[in-house]
């Protein structure tokens, strides 16, 4: 080959190898749906409300304007106004705190405890397991609501008891999932392997069944993370969240119920909003779920 026909040929697998680049660029962007992308983007805009809320609207969301009650959205107000002239889009950006870290509290709860109770019982099985597996059922088989309200009623009302109370709830389905994901992989050839091979029971369990079980219960995690905002601004529209007039969703939408004729948007705006969270958080869970083995 002469040395023109190599000038000839370097440019030619430049471009070969920038057309395959871009066509794994578009792959990779073709494969990561627009859903998913809109569910990120939702969930990180709350988080954002609820690290700095003062970044989106320079608006009290305690102090109410004498004569701007119950006003229509516009471009003063987002979102319109409630019944004593507070900005509805303040109140919501505002609510995500309690509502947000309210349902971080209570997935906390149900995940640690559930998750080492689930790592116990399928490790150890025997006696212990059945015993943890009857209670698991018991609770179970009694109605979350039910079973959040009794709790709540033991602890008092406020935003971290309701989320005491959700977590307590959640933690029979963290220890259902991660006690069968450790059966799973204690049968698993490399488990056994660790085992022949000189480990010790609590090493193989921290290196090497704990890593490969928590796959699924990360994915469950999301689920009970939109379950759990839900959970909450149930519990806050019934009266046992946060007190007036500290703004949390499920109170925002109890507050505008009895002007849905003449100003729909003061239950319309937070109903959306938590509706927009939990199908984002039930959507992040089932791409990661995707992933799990």
């Amino acid at each position: 080959m002469t040395t023109a026909d190599n000038y000839d040929v370097l440019p030619k697998a430049a471009a070969n190898r920038t057309g395959r680049g871009q066509k794994s660029l578009t792959s990779r962007l073709v494969r990561f749906p627009i859903s998913l992308a809109l569910a990120w983007f939702v969930i990180g805009l709350v988080l954002l409300w609820t690290v700095a809320p003062g970044l989106f609207t320079s608006y009290d969301p305690l102090l109410g304007v004498p004569g701007g009650q119950l006003k229509a959205p516009s471009a003063v107000h987002l979102l319109g106004t409630d019944s004593l002239g507070r900005d509805l889009f303040a109140r919501i950006v505002y609510g995500a705190v309690n509502s947000l870290s309210g349902a971080i509290a209570a997935v906390g709860v149900g995940l640690v405890a559930g998750t080492v109770l689930g790592l116990l019982a399928g490790s150890v099985r025997g006696l212990f397991d059945e015993i943890l597996m009857r209670f698991v059922d018991v609770l179970l088989s009694i109605p979350t609501l039910l079973l959040s309200l009794s709790i709540i009623i033991l602890l008092g009302f406020g935003t971290m008891n309701a989320a005491i109370a959700v977590g307590a709830t959640a933690i029979a389905g963290f220890a259902r999932l991660m006690r069968s994901e450790v059966i799973r992989v204690r049968g698993a050839e490399y488990v056994e392997a660790a085992f022949g091979s000189g480990g010790t029971f609590g090493k193989v369990l921290w290196r090497h069944i704990l890593p490969n079980s928590l796959t699924s219960v990360v994915a469950y995690t999301a689920v009970q993370f939109g379950w759990a905002i839900l959970q909450i601004s149930t519990l806050g529209f019934l009266g046992y969240g946060a007190p007036p007039p500290t703004p949390e969703w499920g109170l925002l939408i109890a507050e505008g119920r009895n002007y849905l004729a003449t100003a729909w948007w003061l239950t319309a705006a937070p109903g959306l909003i938590v509706v927009a969270v939990v199908l984002s958080a039930n959507r992040i869970s089932q791409s990661i779920g995707k992933k799990a083995p």
